[in-house]
């Protein structure tokens, strides 16, 4: 990926078949070339020549959101309005089959190192991590990261949002910090570590030190554009010329489903209809987009999964609120990233930006069970009972900071059309989407290497 961002500036020409050749690392250290005499006055420095991006280098904005399947978004048929993301594939490309594991920690690796992700000891999620080789999630100093290659070779890095590619036991005050995103390559972090967090609590970090959470209801969306258009003004008043990777991984639309309140209420009534019909509604627009062949024959409702006509109106009532809420949040973080994408216009680097949106890194989650939860830890590990009644009487609750909410499984189905299936099931999950927008003779060669990054 490396070597076609560098083509798309105009250095290593691709060819056809083949791979752009791309910049050494590290860089080998030139001998001394000036001169040591007897005082300053006969000596002559040579300082040492800090590698330079090639001439015309874009700036790069990598976007990737969390649990989001492939019938979520407009942009690919959805019944989410999404007009950002909209807005930004209009001007370049979409990908169908941009391939995902099935997890957040080895598709995150993959997409930076470019690795399959056992080949760099991701296998499973950093939380779970294993004493066997590919899972053990250290991962490997001779796999660089995007980060750590366009940092050595002229550019500015910078991450915002989540990581989750260390041990847990590395996520302390006193390291190891080699796995954080400034041990990766990343000059500057702000975001969280963990699989999760709450969007109106969030445990953040700047750099590798803790610093207090966001007050007044803020969202964490909003405050990772924030950060994000303020690093970006920041390097661009430094050194305009350089250019920039800046890497946003959203907690969006990852457990706990919160959104500001307004956003919740655009969605009353949305969802009424129930899972079956929006799913094929979501299928339908695809045909017609071109994302789904006219030919194509989707999958039936799984095992598992009732029938929305099957269900009582209680029911109904509480899988639509969740819904509801997941709606909100998907279209907040598309609000915020929007937002990004104005500031880039106003500043007049859009047309020397490569823009890559991945929405969703491994499909819609299914944790939620069948009806939802305000307490995910119910399904994994206390045993606790989320009954219906408890259900109904928090839905209020449902959305705002006091529930860690998630969705029904049947929502997670609908969310992943046109594919069988949801999270964690990757031979069932098939692929995600990308959009991307660049300009420049070798702009549909860089959008082709991008969608291969992880395959």
């Amino acid at each position: 990926m490396t070597a076609a961002i560098f083509a798309c500036g105009g250095a290593g020409a691709a060819i056809a078949g083949q791979a752009p050749t791309g910049p050494s690392l590290p860089s080998e250290a030139k001998p001394f070339a000036g001169k040591i005499g007897q005082t300053y006055l006969d000596s002559t420095a040579d300082f040492p020549v800090q590698r330079k991006a090639p001439t015309g280098a874009p700036n790069i904005l990598l976007v990737l959101t969390d649990d989001v399947g492939l019938g979520a978004a407009s942009t690919f048929g959805g019944p989410v309005p999404t007009p950002n993301l909209d807005r930004l594939a209009a001007r370049g490309l979409i990908y169908n089959r941009f391939h995902t594991t099935a997890m957040c920690s080895p598709t995150r690796a993959s997409l930076l190192t470019g690795r399959n992700h056992h080949a760099v000891a991701n296998g499973i999620v950093a939380n779970l991590t294993t004493g066997f080789p590919g899972y053990n999630n250290v991962m490997p100093k001779s796999a660089a990261t995007i980060a750590e290659i366009l940092r050595q070779n002229g550019y500015n890095t910078a991450m915002f949002g989540k990581h989750h590619n260390a041990p847990e036991d590395h996520v302390s005050p006193q390291g190891p910090f080699d796995l954080w995103p400034t041990g990766l390559g990343f000059e500057y972090f702000y975001g969280f570590m963990a699989a999760e967090t709450n969007q109106f609590t969030p445990a953040l970090y700047r750099g590798n030190a803790p610093i207090p959470t966001l007050k007044d209801g803020q969202l964490l969306d909003n405050a990772l554009a924030n950060e994000t258009i303020n690093w970006i003004h920041n390097q661009q008043a430094v050194d305009p010329a350089k250019p920039f990777f800046a890497y946003l991984a959203t907690g969006s639309a990852h457990a706990p489903l919160q959104a500001p309140p307004e956003w919740i209420a655009r969605f009353k009534g949305k969802f009424d209809n129930g899972w079956d019909q929006v799913r094929t509604d979501t299928v339908a627009r695809q045909k017609r987009a071109g994302i789904l062949p006219q030919s194509a024959t989707v999958t039936p409702r799984p095992d598992g999964i009732p029938a929305w006509s099957a269900m009582s109106d209680a029911q109904r009532r509480i899988t639509a609120r969740t819904m509801e809420v997941y709606a909100a949040m998907l279209a907040y973080q598309d609000d915020q990233f929007g937002r990004i994408i104005d500031e880039l216009d106003r500043m007049g680097e859009s047309g020397n930006t490569l823009v890559i949106f991945i929405e969703g890194d491994n499909g819609a989650a299914a944790e939620g069970g069948p009806l939802g939860s305000m307490n995910p830890m119910s399904n994994f590990a206390n045993g606790t009972d989320e009954t219906e009644q408890r259900l109904l009487d928090g839905i209020d609750t449902f959305g705002g900071p006091d529930a860690v909410a998630n969705y029904a499984n049947g929502w997670a189905w609908a969310m992943s059309a046109p594919n069988p299936y949801v999270k964690q099931y990757a031979s069932h999950l098939g692929a995600c989407a990308t959009a991307w927008s660049c300009r420049g003779p070798n702009a549909f060669r860089v959008a082709v290497y991008a969608a291969s990054l992880v395959t």
